[in-house]
């Protein structure tokens, strides 16, 4: 492995013939990318969920036809995309808007297909629903749509999350907490709680980690993704509002619910949310497979066939250079 510095840090920079890092350019830095298949097509773009990364999906593209072209790409503050300047806060839902939409001007892409697992799939609906007859199809993992919450809570959180989002901004490279390998593997495994196993987080860190700075080398790793990440659950979403933009949306739908998957806080959520999107949609494919909500990156072998025949409907050729 090579070396890379991003946001400060050291970065182990993976080569692999499958597939090609690339950096597109954005006013705060670059979002970075793992390129898999041919450069000569137009690829589907693939997001990954909250505080995860472009490796999520690296046990299921290679399961897929070699006649696919797929760009993973690390969404600002995960992995070795840059970080936002200091004084923005992460919007993540409405942030991946503009983020999918820089990036399809920069290609110059038309009718574009998207591939999401969870907050990336909710990224998916938000953006088919934004531009809706600029999207082909699109694939969403163990969930819906964007999350609904409670707006009570949400105002009664307000003032604590913003003062957390200070102390995170402000917190000195002194305070950055490092670990050895294998303690931080524990801490990913303990945190996902079941839905990602050993083998997983191992492949989630080859972009989540990077080595320690050398002033506070007391152990060699720390987590590379932006600390404010944990404090963004500003600008979410009420159910009228899900709801409006799920009608929305006339793309193909596939829609692959892992079972037991994301506990949900409001089951009825889901399917209300499937409900609406149907109205308009051009089709919508709903399938359940025994699964964690991690299920691509687990058991992709477990939904690989459903992704190809999706994907492969339709394949739109195009060239992919800015």
């Amino acid at each position: 492995m090579a070396s890379t510095v991003v946001n400060g840090f050291t970065n182990e920079v993976e080569s692999n013939e499958l597939w090609e890092e690339v950096q597109i350019p954005v006013p705060w830095g670059f979002v970075a990318g793992k390129w898999w298949g041919s450069r000569s097509k137009q690829p589907v773009l693939a997001l990954h969920g909250w505080q995860d990364n472009a490796g999520t999906f690296d046990k299921l593209c290679p399961l897929l036809s070699p006649n696919l072209s797929i760009l993973c790409i690390d969404l600002p503050g995960h992995g070795k995309s840059s970080h936002y300047p200091k004084g923005m806060h992460y919007y993540l839902f409405w942030d991946g808007i503009s983020l999918i939409r820089r990036i399809v001007k920069h290609f110059g892409w038309q009718k574009i297909k998207l591939l999401g697992h969870s907050l990336g799939g909710a990224l998916s609906f938000m953006y088919s629903a934004s531009f809706p007859d600029d999207v082909d199809r699109f694939i969403s993992i163990d969930i819906a749509g964007p999350t609904v919450r409670d707006h009570r809570k949400s105002a009664a959180n307000t003032g604590d999350s913003i003062d957390k989002f200070l102390k995170y901004e402000n917190l000195p490279i002194s305070k950055m907490p490092c670990y050895e390998y294998e303690e931080m593997i524990d801490i990913v495994v303990d945190a996902y709680a079941g839905s990602v196993d050993r083998d997983g987080a191992k492949t989630l860190m080859i972009r989540g980690m990077g080595s320690a700075p050398k002033s506070i080398n007391e152990k060699g790793f720390h987590f590379v993704r932006d600390l404010r990440l944990k404090v963004s659950a500003l600008g979410m979403f009420s159910m009228d509002q899900v709801l409006s933009y799920a009608e929305q949306i006339k793309c193909d739908v596939l829609n692959i619910r892992a079972v037991p998957g994301m506990v949900f806080d409001n089951v009825e959520v889901y399917p209300k949310i499937l409900e609406h999107t149907r109205k308009n949609a051009k089709s919508l494919r709903y399938e359940e497979v025994s699964g964690t909500h991690h299920i691509h990156l687990n058991t992709p072998d477990r939904i690989c066939k459903l992704v190809d025949e999706f994907l492969l409907a339709g394949q739109v050729s195009a060239s992919s250079k800015p």
